[in-house]
């Protein structure tokens, strides 16, 4: 048997405004500071923009295929993760939106993921297990979870994939049942492949690797007629999974491809419907979330990655240089663990949220100077004109929040 694990990255990011409209000295409490970092109006229309595109009709679709399967033997499963900083969104914004991922949290059929709140870089930070805002995240996110999708995560991803040792390791003290990582070929030394399960080294945790060219043909190359497989059919998509060997096939993609990235004009809405029929037709195909895998299949060996070789889903490298590549991403993230300190002196629940909401990693992403087709994507989603403006945008809100931070904490 193989089984087709779907699992969706549902995320948006706080936006700032751009660093030459802030009002620099201007913000005298954290509510003013808050209003002057971020573009909320933005923030809003965007939301609104891709819900109607993407969240909204896609979570219909999901919806409608659970029901006309579940009364099947083999059921139509998938799994979700909601970032934090979404979750706040949809709150302050669109409940309506989040009353449809509490129906698909009741269908039985949904598993929902565990993640950093503020998909954040902190697993970054400390040493050994000892990570303690990226664990005070976690257990916020878990805790958002719970009160307000009405479901507890017992497995983890980590934010934009990031894994190595460490992180498996801490993320394995902190009681989950397994973890998502990136199947990169420079692990699957052998006859390795990202279609079993795996430990990595010193843990038991485990470990489901993404299968990236699969993932890729669907959230990527859907649309493109340079592919050599164009036109991606439902049917000729279920051959391709039919033809692999082994008992995983871990689809992983950000929730977005469906209508936004894919556009409804490309036949994708059409293409997600059929799929999972087109799949079941296979005897030896099923669907499963990530804890019913690893749950039905042994470990079949170990992966190593190293601190210093930390491996991600992001670009060709496949590794933290989409966020930590070039020395404006380096100093801001340097800057955020420094001042973080100073904010957590003051035990102001405002103060802290907007340094968190700043460790967002798409403010990073946004300054990432790549060039060819990874700098491409960089552009398509970032707000800004060029990563310098990016990058003064958070120099100043970096600023602004530790010169409040400073005067409550000498006050």
């Amino acid at each position: 048997m193989s089984s087709v694990c779907f699992y969706f990255q549902v995320h948006q990011p706080r936006r700032l405004f751009p660093g030459h409209v802030m009002n620099v000295g201007g913000a005298k409490t954290p509510d003013r500071l808050e209003s002057t970092i971020f573009d909320d109006g933005k923030n809003r229309q965007i939301l609104e923009k891709v819900a109607g595109k993407c969240y909204y009709p896609a979570n219909r679709l999901m919806l409608d295929k659970i029901d006309e399967l579940k009364g099947q033997k083999k059921k139509f499963k998938i799994s979700y993760s909601l970032s934090g900083v979404l979750i706040d969104s949809m709150e302050r914004f669109m409940p309506d939106l989040l009353e449809t991922f509490r129906q698909l949290a009741k269908t039985g059929c949904v598993e929902f993921l565990s993640e950093t709140y503020y998909h954040s870089l902190s697993s970054f930070w400390g040493t050994g297990t000892e990570r303690p805002e990226f664990r005070e995240q976690v257990d916020l996110h878990s805790k958002a979870m719970k009160d307000v999708i009405g479901y507890r995560p017992t497995f983890f991803r980590n934010t934009e994939l990031l894994f190595n040792n460490s992180i498996a390791k801490t993320v394995e003290s902190m009681g989950f049942k397994g973890m998502l990582s990136e199947g990169i070929e420079w692990i699957l030394d052998g006859w390795k492949s990202p279609e079993h399960i795996y430990n990595t080294a010193g843990t038991k945790i485990p470990i489901l690797l993404r299968h990236y060219r699969l993932s890729d043909d669907m959230s990527y190359r859907f649309s493109a007629r340079w592919f050599s497989g164009w036109p991606v059919t439902a049917e000729k998509y279920a051959s391709w999974l039919s033809a692999c060997q082994g008992e995983t096939i871990n689809l992983f993609m950000d929730y977005e491809t469906f209508g936004e990235h894919q556009w409804e004009d490309t036949g994708i809405f059409w293409f997600l419907k059929s799929l999972p029929d087109k799949i079941l037709e296979n005897d030896h195909m099923d669907f499963a979330t990530p804890t019913e895998v690893i749950e039905r299949y042994p470990v079949r060996g170990n992966i190593d990655v190293s601190d210093f070789d930390t491996i991600s889903w992001a670009d060709l490298e496949r590794d933290p240089s989409a966020w930590l590549g070039n020395n404006m991403q380096r100093l801001i993230f340097a800057e955020l663990e420094r001042v973080g300190e100073i904010v957590k002196q003051t035990k102001d629940p405002k103060l802290i949220s907007i340094w968190r909401f700043l460790q967002t990693s798409d403010h990073l992403y946004y300054m990432c100077t790549k060039h060819w087709g990874d700098g491409d994507v960089h552009k398509y989603f970032s707000p800004y004109g060029t990563p310098p403006e990016a990058f003064e945008g958070m120099v100043k809100a970096i600023s602004q929040l530790e010169y409040l931070a400073k005067m409550k904490v000498n006050s």
